[in-house]
């Protein structure tokens, strides 16, 4: 690696540390996230991808019946 690419990744992961509330003990997914960027991918944070996984699939919502259209209320008009 490149010392401008691994100084490209450096940057990237202190920028994704500092936007992430600067956590201890995230280096190594700050960094593979980083790599991944500089290296044109998309990498997911492995921390959001396990609570995706983690959660169970909701059924599909049931769609709501339509209103009827509001009939006259039997009064007529007047011009």
């Amino acid at each position: 690696m490149t010392d401008d690419k691994q100084d490209r990744i450096r940057q990237r992961a202190h920028e994704i540390w500092e936007k992430a509330g600067r956590p201890e003990g995230a280096h190594q997914e700050h960094w593979e996230q980083a790599t991944a960027e500089v290296d044109g991918a998309v990498a997911k944070p492995k921390k959001a991808a396990k609570k995706a996984d983690a959660k169970p699939a909701k059924a599909a919502a049931k769609p709501k019946a339509a209103k009827p259209a509001a009939a006259n209320s039997g009064k007529a008009k007047s011009k």
